[in-house]
């Protein structure tokens, strides 16, 4: 008997952090399938560049552009319009694609992998009589939040109670296209899309792990066919990671090892989010008044920001790069707290890495996120009134630096740290779903 040649679809979300995640699901998975087996990932020209030039090539991934939306002779839009004129063009644009990667390989595609934000693959899956599975590129929380949509739409209270939530969550813990009620096309309607449809997916992959948020998950389980928590993908390649220290051209790391245990303060805000002047010049203030030691991962223009003579007076305890090293910074002994935007990689890797956070979230699931870390699992706090002052960030600085509730959210993210270790081992949590993952790709094979 002869097996089929696997011939996998990957379609990403170019947006934000969306398709590295998804290429590093491809990559994770293609070992564990036949040597032969051929991934076809699509997603548009820029976002492809982007992340491919800092992937190793793998000759068994072959890449395709999808149209972006943008007419010939029209400038490029940037922000909510680039997203906007790309969910016009879909599903049409991934179609045409898709067909002529089958033309060109020879081979019908045996599976779909994508990002969940594409709910129309249900029906591309449907019509090819193949499994989707979807990859929810952030947490179970704000995955349930999209899925009761409805019910938040509908809740006239400011306090909701939602299925699987230890705790009340406010309206403005919700991504804002989740309460918003105006669906004539764009990015609301399609997450609303996705919340109808993701129970079509013969499996909903999370790069989470299910320790984090059980109850959470169970109801997730209750709704869709199989939730698959096989995360943190992060640390399965820690060894490679910490290691990997030839890579840090900042000097982060010799910087590190010259300060003391848990003394560091580190903050980044991710690729996407740009704060405010004012906050920008309330961090530095705060630094400076604390004297306490820092890494900064601030761009050129949040620089020029900076008050004047701040980098000569923090020189000697203080360090700014333009891009850090986020992986080795957070697996150092060295760093005490992370200053964050509260996107859900930087959450998961401080989890991994036994990290408290001290929240600053701007948009998305980033607010939800931050209410997790604060009330939840409590391992972090949310700055004052949630914007950067002052005298907020030094009050926060001061729970980790002098206080007794400081140890308790060490302490308690410490003990989500083991979990995480615990679901990554041969017999976890995450490793079961990991195979279980593998079966439902191979399990069907084009005829």
């Amino acid at each position: 008997m002869t097996t089929s040649q696997l011939h996998i679809a990957v379609l990403a979300f170019p947006f934000g952090s969306h398709a590295v995640p998804l290429l590093t699901l491809v990559q994770k998975i293609s070992p564990f399938l036949p040597s032969n087996s051929i991934f076809s990932f699509f997603n548009t020209s820029n976002s492809n560049t982007s992340i491919f030039s800092k992937a190793p090539n793998q000759e068994n991934i072959k890449i395709y552009n999808v149209w972006d939306g943008v007419k010939q002779g029209n400038d490029t839009p940037i922000g909510c319009e680039a997203i906007q004129v790309f969910i016009q063009s879909t599903p049409t644009n991934f179609e045409k694609s898709m067909k002529e990667a089958e033309e060109e390989i020879g081979v019908k595609f045996s599976c779909i992998i994508s990002d969940a934000f594409l709910w129309f693959c249900c029906d591309f899956a449907k019509k090819m009589n193949v499994p989707w599975i979807a990859f929810w590129t952030a947490g179970s929380c704000s995955l349930s939040v999209h899925l009761y949509t409805d019910l938040i739409r509908s809740n006239e209270e400011t306090l909701l109670k939602i299925p699987g939530f230890s705790t009340n969550l406010r309206i403005s813990d919700m991504p804002q296209e989740v309460v918003a009620h105006n669906l004539e096309g764009g990015f609301p309607s399609l997450l609303y899309n996705m919340a109808l449809n993701l129970h079509k997916a013969d499996g909903v992959v999370l790069n989470s792990f299910e320790e984090l948020d059980p109850k959470i998950n169970n109801d997730l389980k209750s709704k869709l066919q199989k939730v698959l928590n096989i995360g943190p993908l992060v640390l399965q390649s820690s060894k490679k990671v910490i290691s990997d220290v030839n890579s840090d051209e900042s000097g982060c790391i010799k910087w590190l090892d010259k300060q003391n245990e848990k003394s560091v303060v580190y903050l980044s805000f991710g690729t996407v989010t740009t704060l405010p002047p004012n906050e920008i010049v309330a961090i530095a203030e705060a630094l400076e008044a604390k004297r306490v030691p820092f890494i900064w991962s601030l761009k050129d223009n949040g620089v020029k920001i900076l008050p004047k003579g701040f980098l000569e007076r923090t020189n000697e305890f203080g360090k700014i790069v333009s891009w850090a090293p986020q992986l080795e910074i957070l697996a150092h002994s060295s760093v005490g707290v992370f200053v964050t935007h509260c996107g859900w990689n930087s959450i998961l890797e401080s989890i991994s890495y036994g990290v408290p956070m001290i929240c600053r979230p701007s948009f998305g699931d980033q607010k939800l996120n931050s209410r997790m870390v604060e009330n939840v699992w409590q391992i972090g706090l949310q700055i004052e009134g949630g914007n950067f002052t002052k005298s907020g960030t030094i009050s926060a600085l001061d729970t980790f630096c002098n206080e007794d509730k400081g140890k308790v959210l060490r302490q308690n993210v410490e003990g989500l740290k083991e979990k995480a270790l615990e679901a990554v081992k041969p017999n976890g949590s995450s490793t079961e779903n990991f195979k279980v993952l593998v079966e439902l790709i191979k399990c069907h094979t084009p005829t």
